[in-house]
């Protein structure tokens, strides 16, 4: 009898990654500047939407943002935080049946920590006026916090009911107006103890890795070229793993426009060129940027 309950729950699982295949992959975010410089005392505050659809899914987010850059040693640093809502509908065929799903709510909200360890020297904004950078390298780690909105009766929810830890590292190198970046995470999940049907759901480590070719306009605009890979993640409720290994590319462009000294709006788009299990889905949005500090 148990073994066929667990069956059963395996299924759903699977109709449940069939349903919203990019939801455990929308979280690798592609982020350019992940490591650069900016004055000691600086505050960003941010305000964005987003859109991510699938063959299957279609997934609304609007997320709040506040960026604090503070001095470590000597070198820069920012902590960042992430308050996210979204909305989430999808459809599928499985075997003969349409399998369908809805749901909003607040997601997990996200905290991390960059700081850079080699060549972004703390500035004050007068003192960065003269600042040219070469080679920046830099270490983070981030986290979800799980208090998006979760119900283990419930197969699809925003929230994970689970922490995940991500620490990273990468370099950025100026080459006159052109930036190159490159960065690599690892995603480390505890297991989430009351999924659906009050069982246990564990899923391994996600690594990473990112590149950015970025050029910086007079205007102090700037466009990014992105790409990202990931691979790992695969899943087991109550200790039985299921069949959901990842591996995806995606590749994207952002461009950063200065309104004036303290607004900017960003735009960016993704779309993925390889998914091992079929989790591809394309990305746009929009963010809006106001920055205020000593010196300003």
């Amino acid at each position: 009898m148990k073994l066929r309950i667990f069956r059963v729950i395996v299924c759903l699982t699977r109709i449940s990654c069939l349903l919203f295949p990019g939801l455990h992959a929308f979280a690798q975010e592609i982020e350019p500047r992940a490591y650069s410089n900016a004055p000691i005392g600086i505050n960003f505050l941010g305000l964005g939407v987003a859109q991510a659809k699938s063959s299957t899914y279609s997934m609304s987010s609007e997320v709040l943002g506040y960026t604090h850059i503070f001095d470590v040693a000597g070198q820069s640093a920012k902590l960042n935080f992430v308050l996210p809502y979204a909305e989430l509908s999808g459809s599928a065929n499985y075997g003969s049946k349409i399998i369908s799903g809805q749901t909003d709510g607040m997601t997990d909200p996200k905290v991390k920590v960059a700081v850079n360890l080699f060549g972004a020297p703390a500035l004050s904004v007068e003192e960065f006026k003269n600042y040219q950078q070469d080679l920046i390298i830099g270490a983070s780690l981030a986290a979800s916090i799980p208090w998006g909105k979760y119900d283990n009766s419930q197969l699809i929810n925003l929230g994970a009911n689970r922490w995940y830890f991500q620490p990273g590292i990468g370099a950025s190198k100026a080459i006159g107006p052109w930036r190159l970046e490159l960065s690599g995470a690892a995603t480390i999940f505890t297991n989430n103890n009351s999924f659906y049907g009050n069982n246990t759901f564990s899923q391994s480590p996600i690594y990473s890795s990112e590149g950015h070719v970025i050029y910086y306009f007079q205007n102090t605009a700037w466009l990014s070229f992105d790409a990202t890979y990931f691979t790992g993640g695969q899943s087991a409720i109550n200790g039985q793993w299921i069949n959901n290994y990842q591996e995806n590319w995606r590749f994207g462009t952002t461009l950063s426009i200065p309104i004036d000294k303290k607004n900017s709006v960003k735009v960016y788009g993704s779309t993925g060129v390889f998914a091992r299990t079929s989790s591809n889905y394309d990305l746009l949005g929009i963010a809006w940027q106001y920055r205020w500090g000593s010196g300003l």
